[in-house]
């Protein structure tokens, strides 16, 4: 006979919770095997310095990164550094990122996070968290891929693939980014924060797709609470 919805609610308040212990083990077997799935796994978009990392993430919101790789060449010519952007008439960056998707609201922010490093940090990308958020369309996400790819400093970058592998998984229960990223920081050691965020990301887009993953051919399988009901 079917369960009810009350009753299979009743069933699952039952069950034995997995302890903070058992899912750090499970999330280093997690990890290992993305390592070996992915060795290669980076950052896939174009930039050559932290400011065109930044100006590339900022872009990539609601855009594939391969529209933004196309759309930056151009970009960057046009504005070479902090000082060109923030001289630019937002008119201007508006029609050389169109293409991306939001530009109006894109444009205001590069124009304006431009003019704050060149007033506050001499033209540089600062290298800290507190500092890069301050910046018009930086949040944590963004501020995360430039310190890990651009500075080397340990970050957690939590977007839509990251965040819903991580649900799936059942290393965290959080919906807000920030919230599923202390999670994730928990679990894992600084030195694989930024590399294993790109492996969550390549496995999103291969293997674990948002609308049908495919389990049956997913190597984590046995470790993903998800698969089981898939």
């Amino acid at each position: 006979m079917a369960l009810n919805r009350a009753a299979f609610a009743v069933i699952l308040r039952a069950m034995p919770r997995e302890s903070l212990t058992r899912k750090k083990q499970r999330a280093e077997r997690i990890a290992a095997e993305l390592g070996t799935l992915y060795p290669d796994a980076r950052c896939s978009l174009d930039y050559r310095s932290p400011y065109e990392l930044m100006v590339a993430t900022v872009l990539s919101a609601q855009c594939t990164d391969e529209r933004v790789n196309k759309v930056t060449p151009a970009l960057f010519v046009a504005a070479p550094d902090p000082a060109a952007l923030s001289a630019l008439p937002v008119e201007n960056i508006e029609d050389l990122i169109r293409s991306t998707g939001f530009f109006r609201n894109k444009a205001k922010s590069l124009k304006g996070a431009a003019e704050r490093l060149v007033a506050e940090h001499g033209g540089e990308m600062p290298a800290d968290m507190d500092r890069l958020t301050r910046l018009p369309g930086v949040g944590r996400k963004t501020a995360n891929v430039i310190l890990g790819n651009a500075f080397g400093v340990p970050g957690f970058p939590v977007d839509t693939h990251v965040g819903r592998l991580a649900r799936r998984l059942k290393l965290t229960a959080e919906e807000d980014a920030v919230k599923a990223e202390r999670d994730l920081m928990k679990l894992f050691p600084p030195e694989r924060w930024t590399q294993l965020s790109h492996e969550l990301i390549q496995h999103g887009r291969q293997v674990c797709a948002s609308r049908k993953p495919r389990c049956g051919e997913c190597t984590l399988a046995g470790e993903c609470p998800s698969a089981a009901k898939a």
